[in-house]
């Protein structure tokens, strides 16, 4: 009998909120590892930028608001189906509106907890089957250091990452048993579209926080994410991994 290569495919990651950012830079790692990415964002015109990104690895493309329940079923079972599978699963959509709480508008409140909390949960809920049929998998939710300390003027953007956090938890109970882990990065300040209009002081008292004196980009916190989805965390879940240079520390000892 002559020896015959078995062909492996390729492992297939879905990021949220992928179009730029933190989420772009999730995709272009995953690629760069060898993945084929299916990449979700409201943006139109952000499936240049991820096809850009992806070095010629196959990319599928889907404009869809998180908050679409329906929707979200449909996007992962497309991806799923025409990308050979779901392996990784990022939960990196977010969005914020700040304001102090005795202004903040319903409709404030509303968005930012649909697209960071039940966005995150609705594409949970269309991967979950596929990862407890194929027995394992990966699930990181990206939530914010500001989910487990607070902060003034987000009080909708803080509640929204910490739910993030007892989700997580919740699902890494019911998802293990299946052989899947599901953990949690937590980000201080980052680089990116978000924080790229906050004042210059404001950035300067987050860099000023850090022990390492120097505002994330957002290849740092993919890295973090690329971690937790590979075969070094295979025995991590439940986990909360803050990738903040220290930041939070600077709120603990004060």
């Amino acid at each position: 009998m002559g020896n015959h290569a078995v062909r492996i495919p390729p492992p297939v990651g879905l990021v949220t909120g992928g179009a730029r950012g933190i989420g772009l830079a999730i995709a272009r790692l995953w690629a760069e590892r060898g993945a084929s990415i299916a990449v979700v964002d409201r943006d139109p015109a952000g499936e240049r930028a991820v096809k850009a990104a992806s070095g010629g690895a196959p990319v599928a493309y889907y404009e869809a608001d998180v908050r679409d329940h329906a929707r979200a079923l449909e996007v992962v079972a497309d991806a799923a189906s025409r990308l050979g599978g779901l392996d990784y699963v990022a939960l990196n959509a977010g969005v914020t509106r700040d304001r102090v709480s005795w202004k903040m508008s319903e409709e404030e409140w509303d968005e930012v907890i649909g697209v960071n909390l039940k966005g995150a949960f609705n594409y949970v809920r269309a991967a979950a089957p596929i990862l407890r049929a194929r027995k394992s998998g990966a699930i990181v939710f990206v939530s914010s250091i500001n989910g487990l300390r607070g902060k003034f003027g987000q009080s909708n953007y803080a509640a929204s990452k910490a739910a993030l956090i007892g989700l997580a938890r919740s699902l890494a109970l019911e998802l293990g048993p299946s052989g899947v882990t599901v953990n949690v990065v937590a980000p201080g300040m980052v680089r990116t579209d978000m924080t790229a209009d906050l004042p210059g002081e404001a950035l300067e008292r987050a860099r000023a926080e850090s022990p390492l004196r120097r505002i994330a980009e957002p290849e740092d916190v993919a890295r973090a994410v690329c971690f937790l989805c590979g075969p070094e965390a295979r025995h991590v879940t439940g986990a909360v991994l803050r990738v903040d240079g220290g930041q939070a520390m600077a709120c603990e000892s004060a």
